[in-house]
């Protein structure tokens, strides 16, 4: 039963009750109706359970239905099992490379500050790329590579 269909039969009077059942680390909602039949919440696209992360989630979402009393079965619940979602991985992971660069931000500001802090004469950059060159052909030469 989809969260439109559910809101119908709940409108209509059709609802006999709810139940909340915990299933691995996760929550799903199931329909008694007054014809007797027995319906699990789904998702909108497709014949899926709708599952809820915690129990506030399914909460909130029967109140606004109209829904107000129910019960729970967490007798298949295990919060160890709790799957992430796709969101929730997609965070963790923007959360990961965020604290990367941090971490970079700082190593390179310490590095610039202590060059900046550095005693010794400052080399400029001719001298420096001219020492470099010299170096790279020696290097050359001992490999007998040719320039």
């Amino acid at each position: 039963m989809t969260l439109e269909q559910l809101r119908a039969v709940a409108d209509a009077g059709g609802v006999e009750g709810v139940t909340l059942k915990g299933r691995d680390g996760m929550f799903l909602v199931e329909i008694d109706t007054r014809a007797g039949g027995v319906a699990v919440l789904s998702k909108a696209r497709s014949a899926a359970p709708r599952l809820f992360g915690n129990m506030a989630s399914a909460l909130k979402l029967l109140l606004e239905i109209g829904i107000t009393t129910g019960s729970f079965d967490a007798s298949g619940w295990n919060p160890t099992e709790k799957a992430l979602s796709k969101a929730a991985r997609g965070r963790g992971d923007a959360l990961r490379e965020a604290h990367r660069s941090a971490a970079y931000n700082k190593w390179v500001a310490t590095e610039i500050q202590a060059a900046v802090e550095d005693p010794r004469p400052s080399i400029p950059h001719g001298d420096v790329m001219r020492r470099l060159e010299g170096r790279l052909a020696r290097l050359k030469a001992a490999r007998g590579v040719g320039g």
